[in-house]
């Protein structure tokens, strides 16, 4: 590991200042960056640990109905908030069919936010990876990459995002509070990460030393409550990353779609938001075939980016079920295995 030079801050302001000098970044929980440092991939000159920050490891419910998850707030204490978890349930079941609990315990809201691609090439210093080192092209292009994306990618970079979280987080609409040096600002989780282009290295739109406070979920999500679903298909029911997640919201009114909400995991460089599937639903009958046909407009622009054409067939199926146990209802209590196909009817009761 390289040497580096450790802050601790005791504001916000300080951690700004501290973080907007060159090779500086954020220090949270660690659970990504810490490897990334221990591989060689990440070679920070100085970590501005946040961790100690007053104010932002609190949940807190705002005037109307929006709710605002500080930065800081640990992934478990997320999900097993009883009152959050029963307004945004498909947000608590993505965090649990996230990592270990060992892993939930310590990781924040923030952190999820930014973790790196769990590429293999990226994590390997004997491969060219333009994320890594810009210019250098992207062995994923012609290597092994049945898991790589199949919307959003370019020539550059073929990478996924891994985030569970932030798959129903763009769903809802989320909003990311930013401080930084020309003090704070708002940024719909949608257009927070970016698309690789020819520029896979920069993967957010945060400048330096800029710092998210905050993510907000506006009081229109919490209408979607009764029927929200998160559902993931990966290697191993277990511990594993998505091969393709699926976050589905219905507001039915009557026996049509009043409102609907679909993001994708594991797709593309981002979470990516269905707006083309949202649009067939709306005012559609909540049956198997206006599913069908969202699927087949939340993936039209599709291409494999390798060995990886199964993916688009599997998300399509994916939004189908997603949809379908959206439409059936939100159950009382989070199922034994979250998230997964394989999951059982009883679980926690977090939801009841």
């Amino acid at each position: 590991m390289n040497r580096f030079e450790y802050i601790r801050p005791a504001s916000v302001a300080e951690a700004v200042a501290a973080a907007s000098e060159p090779g500086a970044t954020y220090l949270g929980a660690g659970t990504n960056l810490l490897d990334l440092m221990k591989g060689g991939i990440t070679k920070p000159t100085r970590l501005v640990d946040t961790t100690h920050l007053p104010g932002l490891d609190r949940i807190e419910r705002l005037e109307g109905g929006a709710v605002r998850i500080g930065a800081l707030v640990r992934n478990t204490d997320l999900a097993y908030d009883q009152e959050f978890s029963k307004t945004f349930p498909s947000v608590a079941e993505a965090v649990l069919a996230g990592a270990s609990a060992q892993l939930r315990n310590a990781a924040t809201t923030a952190g999820n936010l930014m973790q790196r691609t769990r590429c293999a090439y990226f994590y390997d210093p004997a491969s060219a990876c333009n994320k890594r080192e810009p210019g250098a092209g992207c062995d994923a292009l012609h290597g092994a990459n049945r898991t790589s994306a199949v919307v959003g990618w370019s020539e550059h970079c073929v990478a996924t995002h891994p985030s569970d979280l932030c798959v129903p987080l763009v769903a809802l609409d989320a909003v990311v509070e930013i401080d930084g040096k020309a003090g704070r600002r708002e940024v719909p989780l949608e257009a927070f990460h970016r698309l690789p282009g020819d520029e896979p290295q920069r993967e957010t739109v945060l400048e330096p030393g800029d710092l998210i406070v905050a993510v907000r979920l506006p009081v229109e999500a919490a209408a979607f409550a009764a029927r929200s679903r998160y559902v993931k298909i990966r290697e191993r029911t277990s511990y594993a990353f998505a091969l393709v997640s699926v976050a589905a919201a219905l507001h039915l009114e009557g026996d049509r779609v009043a409102e609907a909400r679909v993001a994708l995991g594991g797709v593309a460089l981002k979470p990516w938001r269905a707006r083309e599937a949202e649009a067939i639903l709306d005012g559609a009958a909540p049956d198997e075939a206006s599913y069908r046909k969202a699927a087949d407009a939340a993936l039209a622009a599709a291409k494999p980016s390798g060995d990886n054409a199964f993916k688009i067939e599997l998300a399509r199926r994916l939004i189908v079920r997603a949809l379908t146990l959206a439409a059936a209802g939100t159950p009382e209590r989070v199922p034994a295995l979250p998230a997964s196909v394989f999951q059982a009817a009883q679980g926690s009761a977090i939801h009841a």
